[in-house]
């Protein structure tokens, strides 16, 4: 039978724990033997049982942080104590007392025996180090008398240096060992974290002397701060790790698995190593959220990282990039063939069904797999190549692709118009057309929707499609965003100069709302362009609910307390159907022009349609029909109460030198004709070459 398991993380850990049992027995016995000075006596008993104390409550309630890996590292306050009492007590009364109170703390949390072995062992190992600097200084205990504190303070600060340099090196190598990262890396990685925290705790201890020679009513009070350590750190941890995981499945999300990338390949280019990337999409998953609701669809999103994790080393990550996208990262891999077998695994795993409350469902996962260097010497590029990999998979059927060149058929030329995009935003290549919107009550135009397009010097007019899903993978969305929302603002703003009173309407892409300084940045152009909030309306899709859905409410909840307008665009082609309509903090809906524009045809369009605007009245929103092409339709939508309408029937989009015409002449000119009853038709064929 074997103790500890063959590996370099269980044998280290086996050598520390044997060599700390070592220190601590021959300690002990040399302060038993004949001859040997009393353990306490320059101090009452009082004080070293409410050292005691202090020290017990510290192990049992340390402030746990995250590491790489899943793996907690707790950080105790117990420290302060431990330190105080050798420099009270002398060496062996510390390592008594910590030993003691390192191994009640381990009980209490149900630590594995060889964990809670090491454990005791490292702190032994480093109080009997501190404890050997003290004996150089003078002879223990050091602190004898309060008034002699500041002769005895470089002492002190040795003493603490050593045990926080043997405690950090100990902790943190078993910590590397485990993780199978660098050491040396891992630990100066570390470093800076440990030494505040620390630092801090020790620097307490000759307080908390001085302190109890004084008087031990005073220790409670003293407490005090390292109370604040313990709530603060906790608090910035949780704050910290909700900022850097998702909120439904607790895996990193997108932005911490782009860091996790970088760092994997900077990494991988100094040891001459391999990184693989795999983006992974659940197979018709929308049918489990539309067929059994998205209750049981978040059961099973909540059971794949687990079911991931468990043929994954410690050192790679899983991360839920939004709806059902994962991603899985794999660093320092000797050879990009390594890779594979992994991805084989993980299919393997989703062969078995997954348990739901009252049925059991079988999900099929497609995996694109892209590596460094063979594929991209960056995170953009390889995360784009690995998603261009799993398309293929999906589209194929086979389970997993490894990225190919012949498979992206977009490759050069996206390649290319990343950095033509980039020039673009600079050069203000983009320009913006409107397409108004009218409500059917007043017969007024009160607002338009801003739509992109690239005036490229080669392509010429390129439409969104085409150019927006390569900001999306590319990091390009947040500038290209910000360029449309500053010119947008800027031409209402010009407009308003003019008497002409309209509104913007922006898309917003789902990235958009993980990004944090939306906000303050949206507030920030406003002010710019001196518009008030009501003037501006956002409008996003319904795919952006189901991609890490609290930091996406969570921004939508500061745009809507801000006063700007929230709309949901294309509504009922999305995941969400109503699941999460109640929780959008949205005032308005735009139903998808799919269903708009053959409703007068099509009785089952014209019944969601109708449905629709009964949905948004009962909750008090706006309801806009976009994709209104015929005279039809129009009559149709203004019976059913529908409130605004969008679409080529009224108008197409247009540059802005020609809205201000399109609003004073052509349009009053459209509505006086269809008052009258003389058929006035499509308006989309009355703005003139010399308009465009």
């Amino acid at each position: 039978m074997r103790f500890f398991p063959t590996t370099p993380v269980y044998r280290y850990v086996a050598a520390v724990s044997m060599a700390g049992l070592a220190c601590f027995l021959g300690l002990l016995a040399a302060s038993l033997a004949p001859g040997a000075p009393d353990l306490w006596p320059h101090a009452e008993r009082a004080t070293l049982l409410a050292f005691f104390i202090f020290l017990v409550l510290g192990e049992l309630f340390p402030i746990e942080v995250p590491r790489d890996g899943g793996e907690k590292e707790a950080i105790a306050t117990s420290t302060t104590f431990a330190f105080a009492i050798l420099l009270v007590f002398g060496t062996p009364v510390a390592i008594v007392a910590q030993a003691l109170a390192s191994v009640a703390g381990d009980l209490w949390a149900r630590i594995p025996w060889w964990k809670m072995l090491f454990n005791a062992a490292q702190l032994v190992l480093a109080l009997a180090a501190a404890g050997a600097v003290l004996s150089y200084f003078g002879p223990q205990p050091l602190l004898v008398e309060s008034a002699s504190l500041v002769g005895q303070l470089p002492a002190v600060a040795a003493a603490g240096a050593v045990y926080f340099l043997i405690n950090s090196v100990l902790a943190g190598a078993s910590l590397a060992l485990a993780l199978e990262t660098p050491m040396v890396a891992y630990l100066r990685q570390d470093f800076a974290f440990q030494a505040l925290t620390a630092g801090m705790l020790l620097g307490l201890a000759p307080v908390v002397v001085v302190a109890a020679n004084f008087n031990l009513a005073l220790l409670p009070l003293l407490s005090l701060p390292l109370v604040g350590i313990y709530k603060g750190g906790r608090q910035a941890i949780m704050s910290e790790h909700q900022a850097l995981h998702d909120g439904l499945t607790d895996l990193p999300n997108r932005m911490l698995f782009r860091d996790r990338v970088t760092q994997a390949i900077a990494a991988a280019d100094r040891d001459g190593h391999a990184v693989a990337i795999m983006i992974m999409d659940l197979d018709r998953f929308k049918e489990i959220n539309d067929t059994l609701g998205h209750h049981n669809g978040d059961l099973v999103l909540r059971q794949v990282g687990p079911r991931i994790q468990d043929l994954l080393r410690r050192s790679d990550t899983v991360a839920r990039l939004g709806g059902d996208e994962f991603a899985v990262l794999l660093p320092s891999l000797h050879a990009s063939s390594a890779g594979t077998p992994v991805a084989e695994k993980l299919l393997e795993v989703f062969q078995k069904p997954f348990p739901l409350q009252e049925l059991t469902l079988n999900v099929e996962p497609s995996v694109g797999v892209a590596f460094f260097p063979e594929h991209g010497n960056d995170v953009d590029t390889l995360i784009q190549r690995a998603d261009v990999a799993m398309y293929v998979a999906k589209k194929q059927h086979r389970g997993f692709e490894i990225y190919s060149s012949h498979q992206d058929q977009y490759s050069p030329g996206r390649l290319a118009l990343v950095g033509e995009l980039r020039r673009a935003i600079e050069e203000d290549e983009l320009v913006l057309h409107y397409q108004p919107k009218a409500d059917f009550r007043t017969g007024r135009v009160d607002s338009v929707e801003a739509l992109v397009r690239w005036q490229h010097p080669k392509h010429g007019l390129m439409p969104p499609e085409e150019f927006i899903p390569v900001a999306e993978h590319t990091g390009l969305i947040r500038p290209l965003t910000l360029h449309i929302l500053d010119q947008a603002m800027s031409q209402c703003s010009a407009w308003r100069a003019l008497g002409l009173r309209l509104g913007i309407a922006v898309n917003l892409s789902v990235f958009n709302l993980l990004d944090l300084d939306l906000p303050s940045d949206v507030s920030g152009l406003l002010g710019t362009h001196g518009l008030s909030p009501s003037d501006l309306t956002l409008e996003i899709t319904e795919s952006v609910i189901m991609t890490d859905t609290a930091r996406s409410l969570g921004a939508l909840k500061a745009l809507k307390e801000m006063g700007i307008g929230l709309s949901v665009d294309d509504f009922g082609t999305g995941h969400s159907a109503l699941a999460y309509l109640k929780d959008l903090p949205v005032n308005e809906l735009k139903i998808d022009k799919s269903f708009i524009t053959n409703m007068s045809v099509d009785k089952s369009d014209a019944v969601i349609v109708r449905s629709t605007i009964d949905l948004g009245r009962n909750l008090g929103l706006t309801v806009v029909a976009e994709g209104v092409e015929a005279d039809t339709v129009w009559n149709q939508l203004q019976a059913l109460g529908c409130d605004l309408a969008q679409g080529f029937y009224l108008s197409r989009p247009i540059p802005a030198h020609a809205v201000e015409r399109w609003i004073r002449v052509i349009y009053p000119s459209w509505r006086s004709s269809q008052a009258t009853g003389s058929s006035p038709g499509s308006l989309a064929g009355t703005i003139s070459a010399h308009d465009e």
